[in-house]
């Protein structure tokens, strides 16, 4: 709490789209309410900060951000003219001279650490509340269920505040409505809301977030009504919308199916593609290092990469990722 507590001045709070990053930012928000903090989340789909951007981040005494793992570049710029703190949980490395709350980069055990929400939640030294825990469900839908460090945790909560897990997957799911829809200025505003309301009921009844989930809905049907392509053990599924659904299409194919998938969106960009791979067994972070020497926008998990890069180069690097894939379940070495 020390280095929020030192805070001064005035800042700008950084946060990622999805539940998480939006719940990460719900639960920074009072500890920096004696202050004068502005809230951003970056272009919906980028994993980086435009020069746009960073210019608007200049001014700050201090920077906040929240589950995401920024380029070491674009945290450097930044650094230069304000105090930066980092709460995340990706993979990458401890950058000198900004303050850096990961535990997982740092050897800690991805299961006791399963989100940044759940990272910010235990930083503050608050007790496992519904923010902590959406952040963690919405990261990893149902398979959180298999971590046993985590979940006994969270069915404790819902015991005692009369939840299922089906409502916390409502709650993800609206929150998430809003960057999948594609409006930043929503997915800015929500952090806020939830800092207004009561509980559950308020965002379950949420009419905007339920509007755009509807819409989501009838999409996600259509997208997952595609034909998929089998390339050796792995799965994959070329789709065009202008929806960010792309890590939603790709967990529920590699949950359902068991196997590493590989998607690629060629409608959210008008000259670049989306891919997002998730592996069911193997460490992506080779690949996640093989996009960023390719110069590509790129970052993730060890199971999970999301890249976007110009369209004409999609096609070699989906290869190289499909051959990766196979060549390790096939007991070969990358």
């Amino acid at each position: 709490m020390q280095e929020l507590e030192a805070l001064k001045g005035r800042g700008l709070l950084i946060h990622h789209w999805d539940t998480d990053g939006i719940c990460s930012a719900r639960l920074l928000l009072p500890c920096l309410a004696e202050l004068e903090v502005d809230t951003m989340t970056p272009a919906l789909g980028n994993y980086f900060l435009t020069g746009e951007e960073l210019e608007a981040g200049r001014g700050y005494d201090f920077v906040v951000i929240a589950d995401m793992s920024l380029p070491e570049d674009n945290i450097r710029h930044l650094a230069r003219s304000a105090k930066v703190l980092i709460f995340d949980h990706h993979l990458g490395r401890v950058i000198p001279g900004v303050f850096h709350h990961n535990p997982v980069i740092r050897g800690g055990n991805p299961d006791r650490h399963p989100s940044a929400s759940w990272i910010v939640n235990e930083y503050l030294g608050q007790p496992v509340n519904l923010y902590a825990l959406l952040g963690a469900v919405g990261d990893h839908e149902h398979r959180i269920r298999d971590n046993d460090l985590v979940y006994p945790q969270i069915e404790d909560f819902c015991q005692q505040h009369r939840l299922t897990f089906h409502h916390l997957m409502d709650m993800v799911h609206l929150l998430d409505a809003n960057y999948k829809i594609g409006d930043r200025k929503a997915v800015e505003r929500a952090p806020h809301q939830l800092l207004a309301m009561d509980g559950p009921r308020d965002i379950l009844d949420h009419g905007e977030w339920n509007r755009s989930r509807k819409k989501l809905d009838r999409e996600m049907k259509r997208l997952l009504g595609q034909p998929v392509e089998q390339v050796g053990d792995t799965m994959l599924l070329k789709m065009n919308t202008p929806y960010n659904l792309i890590s939603a299409v790709t967990r529920r194919l590699a949950w359902d199916s068991g196997r590493d998938t590989v998607v690629v969106n060629t409608g959210f960009f008008d000259r670049e593609d989306q891919i997002y791979v998730r592996s069911t067994r193997g460490n992506l972070q080779p690949l996640i290092q093989r996009g960023k020497e390719r110069g590509y926008r790129c970052g993730g998990k060890k199971e999970v990469l999301g890249a976007i890069l110009p369209r004409a180069e999609t096609g070699d690097f989906v290869a190289e990722i499909l051959a990766f894939l196979n060549e390790n379940h096939s007991g070969g070495k990358t």
